[in-house]
């Protein structure tokens, strides 16, 4: 199973990731956690370039970036964990190269970025998507006094344009579970476990 968490910084994905965890643990259900991009070695290492301040990066080549830490993610550590059947959650899947670098950036065409992300993901898509929703405002306010990487200096309207992108993913895609996170964290976790439990039948022991 494949459970992804979207949303622009600030929006309690850390957080909400965490508490699925542990909860997870309890209940003696083997999962594993990874953050994109990141994970393994050379994404890490892709990581590193993509979010330092001094680099100048064209967006296509962001995107291509982007892509090419989350294929070998996927193909090192998140495609034999789930021939393990181990519940695989992720901070950020490829809905953030649609929101990011399609909505965002604006790279290249929408069309081009879906077979880009297909290809990139081996064809592995999230049984379900946590996105939570936050207006800019809040997010910028949550991340005050926080050092700004490469990504969170992009500018207001960026990060705009990023959110209309998450919202109308959320309005097109099944998977895609909006949840504001405007909440308390305990709320947002009880309402996540709650929609968890009524997909997944292997998971009714967390209700």
């Amino acid at each position: 199973m494949l459970i992804t968490f979207e949303g622009i910084d600030g929006c309690g994905k850390s957080t909400q990731i965490q508490l699925l965890q542990d909860l997870l643990k309890r209940n003696n259900i083997d999962c594993v956690v990874f953050r994109e991009p990141g994970g393994v070695r050379i994404s890490e290492r892709i990581r590193e370039l993509l979010l330092d301040t001094a680099n100048e990066i064209d967006p296509v080549t962001e995107m291509l970036l982007f892509s090419s830490a989350r294929s070998q993610l996927v193909a090192e550590k998140i495609i034999p964990a789930l021939e393990d059947d181990v519940v695989v959650i992720l901070d950020r899947f490829y809905d953030s190269t649609t929101a990011y670098q399609g909505f965002g950036r604006e790279s290249v065409e929408m069309g081009k970025i879906r077979l880009l992300n297909e290809i990139a993901s081996h064809g592995i898509t999230p049984d379900v998507t946590y996105y939570l929703s936050l207006p800019y405002d809040e997010a910028r306010k949550r991340r005050n006094g926080r050092g700004e990487d490469r990504m969170e200096q992009s500018g207001d309207k960026f990060f705009e344009k990023v959110i209309s992108g998450f919202e109308k993913m959320a309005d097109q895609e099944l998977r895609i579970i909006r949840i504001s996170a405007l909440q308390q964290p305990s709320m947002i976790h009880a309402e996540l476990v709650e929609d968890l439990v009524s997909r997944f039948s292997e998971l009714s022991v967390l209700g």
